[in-house]
């Protein structure tokens, strides 16, 4: 009895010695991925902030939901780099910090995809409300909605709760996502004017919002919804993944640069309004 108690001690011992082996270079390769999305991620943000700040003039709303995405971005950066530079573990104002600028770029994820339905379904009602300063009332609202919810509610719950309160906020768009694509799927099957690439291009635009939108953060829902979190490579890979979000909302930008939002709206809006003299 004593000699098989001695030969199973060893055998756990490895056993731990093998999982923390594991994991701590599963913490490498979490900390050399997070620095190239930061190295690549900062100065690209940053150069493309600075670039759309010089396209904000009158009657230009739709950059101001992208640079509010991108500053969002920012925040998000900026919290991964004091992450990774702390010898020890975040505290939990700065993981405060850094969920609310990923839970409000979400936000500004919807109102880029609503604005491009928008142009496409309602040309004609989008061109009279549209205005710089209704967008930057929206702006404000949705920067304030993440802080003022997280102070108010999550203090008061448990942590499986507040899990589940996060997995709702990512939940939510996701319905809506699909509901733009399809209404503007819709929208382009009865427009006539507007050319075959162009059509490609849109629906292009808004199935890679969704795809990516599937791919980065339906791992967080799943995890965040499963009230067992002890699966600590499911932790790792889905953290992993909503890190990425700041290099695709570059992915984002450079497909809505390519398709012009004033060229779009202009072909639209004439097809619309000439339907409108046949009518007459």
């Amino acid at each position: 009895m004593t000699d098989n108690y001695i030969n199973v001690t060893p055998l756990n011992v490895s056993n731990e010695d093998i999982y923390k082996e594991y994991y701590q270079k599963l913490n490498f390769k979490m900390h050399v991925a997070t620095c190239i999305i930061i190295s690549i991620g900062l100065p690209l943000t940053l150069m493309t902030i600075s670039a759309l700040y010089s396209l904000v003039r009158k009657d230009h709303v739709a950059p101001i939901y992208v640079i509010n995405l991108l500053i969002s971005d920012l925040i998000q950066l900026c919290c991964m780099i004091v992450f990774e530079t702390r010898e020890y573990q975040p505290q939990a104002e700065e993981f405060f910090i850094y969920e609310c600028g990923l839970v409000t770029s979400v936000f500004f994820m919807v109102c880029v995809s609503l604005e491009r339905y928008l142009i496409i379904a309602h040309p004609l009602w989008y061109r009279f409300k549209r205005t710089i300063k209704i967008s930057v009332v929206v702006s404000v609202v949705i920067w304030l909605i993440p802080p003022v919810f997280f102070i108010t509610v999550l203090p008061r719950v448990t942590y499986d709760v507040a899990g589940i309160i996060f997995s709702i906020f990512l939940i939510i768009p996701f319905p809506l996502f699909i509901i733009f694509l399809v209404g503007t799927l819709r929208a382009l099957s009865a427009s006539v004017s507007v050319h075959s690439e162009e059509k490609q291009r849109i629906v292009g635009v808004l199935v890679l919002v969704l795809l990516i939108y599937t791919l980065l953060f339906l791992p967080s829902m799943i995890l965040f919804l499963n009230i067992n979190r002890s699966d600590k490579t499911l932790n790792y890979l889905s953290f992993m993944f909503v890190k990425m979000s700041p290099l695709a909302d570059l992915i984002l930008y450079v497909f809505f640069r390519k398709q012009s939002i004033g060229k779009l709206f202009t072909t639209v809006n004439c097809c619309r309004v000439a339907n409108t003299d046949n009518n007459i």
